[in-house]
């Protein structure tokens, strides 16, 4: 008679089999969830670091438009200056970030008269509702060498470069004096297009009318 081998089999090993599957899958789909995640943040901070910037307003200067510890988002990928753009900028001459308001750009000609409170750019008067106040003239500190008569400064941009003012014109420091001038573009670290914390509410930075 033919002997047989018998062998046995342990009575719980199916019954283990689907719960240790299970186990495994658990952990393969939390660790495709932690992998989706943490691709999903690098790819955020991808983009804040390429196209967007964020600064803090410090001063008066751009009143009352902006404020002091105002929050800003900027971008700066693939960006060309526009008149009326609200720009931030590098400025050699003070050593320091400066935050203005783009007035004219290369080739344009801008006409500053302090008596009837008005610029024009290439002959165009500018809307200026914006302001909190008139003008004040300033000649003793403004760079001399734009003056063309008692109330009248002309500045003719050159090829690269932008023309800024601060909307807060009788405190800032901006194209108007020696040490800042015309601005390269190049210094020009982007263009404010959201405002996230103001002292009345969130939201975008609007270009006002720029000219009438």
């Amino acid at each position: 008679m033919e002997n047989k081998e018998l062998t046995a089999k342990p009575e719980n090993e199916n019954k283990n089999a689907p719960a240790e599957e299970k186990k495994f899958n658990l952990l393969d789909e939390a660790l495709d969830w932690l992998e989706a995640f943490v691709f999903a943040t690098f790819m955020v901070l991808m983009i804040f670091i390429f196209l967007f910037r964020t600064v803090v307003v410090d001063g008066g200067s751009m009143e009352p438009t902006l404020y002091n510890e105002q929050r800003l988002i900027l971008t700066h990928f693939n960006y060309t200056p526009e008149r009326g753009d609200i720009v931030v900028c590098n400025c050699p001459g003070l050593n320091k970030i400066i935050i203005k308001r783009c007035i004219g750009v290369e080739g344009d000609t801008v006409l500053i008269n302090y008596a009837e409170n008005s610029i024009t750019v290439n002959g165009e008067q500018l809307d200026q509702s914006y302001l909190g106040e008139p003008m004040d003239l300033k000649d003793y500190i403004f760079d001399d060498s734009s003056r063309i008569s008692d109330y009248e400064y002309e500045y003719h941009v050159p090829e690269d470069t932008v023309f800024v003012l601060g909307d807060n014109r009788n405190n800032s420091r901006d194209s108007r004096f020696t040490e800042v001038g015309f601005i390269s573009e190049s210094d020009i670290l982007g263009h404010a297009a959201f405002r996230f914390y103001t002292a009345d509410q969130p939201g975008k930075v609007g270009k006002l009318p720029s000219i009438a």
